[in-house]
């Protein structure tokens, strides 16, 4: 198989047959982000020699243990939806040949990949499988959007998605907690349920901001430009964040940057989600939730 780098995939993706697409990131410039430090480039695109080659790979494997049977695939890299339409296209082509099981295609997504495409051009995507696209929203405050570097507004996110559910292509979203900044996270949290109330994510996978020295942000924090949130106030984004959604979703704080997993189904487990979470704060002190960040060595 060929991988570069780290992989990075989303805790619900762990069933899913991985298929390197690219590597790197063509935004590169968000600065709070460090996934990709490791790479000697910013971006590149995979051969599709090479897809063909691990796709064969697959196959070969399936064929020699019977009980394996790969019916969704997972394009790694930071943005594999930026890749022109034909190129998704003929991807979606060898995935068909070698596995012709598989029955959808999921990939990471920047708000702005979605925009490079024509409707028809989504329309005809989720026709060859591809549906439920993990997009790093990150937050529906346009003040931290623009000081993070993130290259779009909320209102892109709006138009984008909707354009989504109009071809009929499933999304995810990812919140970033703490990204709004001291004093500001509740009111990103309710920025971003007015976002994602007008919309139809089918999960929002909330991950807690840890600052690492290469980053960006770390420097802006060196010459006081920003200031970090308390690990207390995160936990109070994300229970406002929880009371506004109003729409049906499937909300989780699985991944490493979550000291304690968190999940339920919205409405249903409401109560049961900000239950936990006044638990949380009020049973865990400040020093041993920074104690969890400071020795989070990597995401």
């Amino acid at each position: 198989m060929h991988f570069t780098g780290t992989i990075w995939r989303p805790p619900y993706e762990a069933a899913s047959f991985l298929l390197e697409a690219t590597a790197g990131c063509t935004h590169h410039q968000c600065k709070f982000c460090t996934l990709y430090a490791d790479l000697p480039f910013s971006f590149q695109m995979s051969p599709l020699s090479h897809m063909e080659e691990d796709l064969k790979e697959a196959k070969g494997q399936m064929e020699l243990w019977k009980n394996i049977q790969i019916s969704r695939t997972f394009l790694t890299g930071a943005n594999p939806f930026v890749l022109k339409f034909s190129r998704l296209m003929e991807i979606a082509g060898l995935i068909k040949k070698y596995l012709p099981g598989n029955k959808t295609i999921g990939c990471f997504c920047r708000i702005t990949d979605i925009a490079l495409k024509t409707d028809e051009e989504l329309s005809a995507l989720a026709g060859k499988g591809y549906d439920r696209l993990t997009i790093g929203v990150e937050t529906g405050d346009d003040d931290a959007l623009a000081f993070m570097h993130k290259g779009y507004r909320s209102t892109d996110i709006l138009t984008q998605c909707r354009r989504l559910d109009q071809a009929g292509i499933g999304y995810h979203f990812f919140y970033l907690a703490g990204i709004s900044g001291a004093g500001k996270g509740r009111q990103g949290a309710a920025a971003t349920a007015r976002i994602c109330n007008q919309l139809h994510p089918q999960i929002i996978g909330a991950n807690m901001l840890t600052v690492y020295p290469d980053s960006g942000l770390y420097e802006e924090i060196q010459k006081g430009n920003w200031q970090e949130e308390t690990e207390k106030e995160k936990y109070e984004e994300l229970k406002t964040l929880v009371e506004d959604l109003s729409i049906p979703v499937w909300f989780g704080a699985l991944g490493a940057s979550n000291p304690i997993p968190i999940q339920g189904t919205l409405p249903r487990d409401k109560g049961k989600v900000l239950s936990l979470l006044d638990e949380i704060s009020e049973k865990i002190s400040e020093e041993e939730l920074q104690n969890y960040r400071k020795n989070l060595r990597h995401l």
